[in-house]
């Protein structure tokens, strides 16, 4: 399975749009080759770097179909369910590091689930990891960059 990017390429700087000194967009995702015994996909988008209390949550999306193909640009596919972010919202949340601080990782992890999770939509990355346990079929990263200017 792949993960891949139009916006930014694995390990390169994403671009402004998609952070909090832009339009705070999620950006736009293809994926590829996903199994075909996979019943749903599971994204989780975090900052393992973040300075505060660990790993910062910036996404969560599930009950993905397998046969999505893309992400549209600011937009979860037809029919997912978003939960809740570290900054206390449903949906995306674009990176927001300190300013100065150097570059932070951000982790877009794709995961190809044996089920659809009976996972009600706001839910936290705590709850979503517990119901896709035993699930994971297969999984996949992307990894974006980004520092803010001082």
């Amino acid at each position: 399975m792949i993960l891949r990017s139009y916006a930014f390429r694995e390990r390169d700087n994403m671009p402004q749009t998609f952070t909090c000194d832009g339009a705070n967009m999620s950006p736009p995702l293809v994926i590829e080759d996903v199994l075909k015994e996979a019943q749903s996909l599971a994204l989780i988008v975090d900052d393992p770097d973040a300075t505060r209390g660990g790993t910062f949550t910036h996404w969560l999306v599930w009950n993905i179909s397998p046969k999505t193909m893309e992400f549209q640009e600011s937009e979860a596919p037809r029919g997912a369910v978003e939960g809740r972010n570290d900054f206390g919202n449903e949906g995306y949340g674009g990176p927001c590091p300190p300013r100065g601080a150097k570059s932070h990782r951000y982790m877009f992890k794709l995961y190809a689930l044996d089920k659809i999770l009976d996972l009600r939509r706001g839910a936290e990355k705590d709850k979503l990891k517990r119901a896709m346990e035993g699930h994971i079929l297969e999984q996949t990263t992307l990894m974006g960059l980004y520092a803010r200017a001082i």
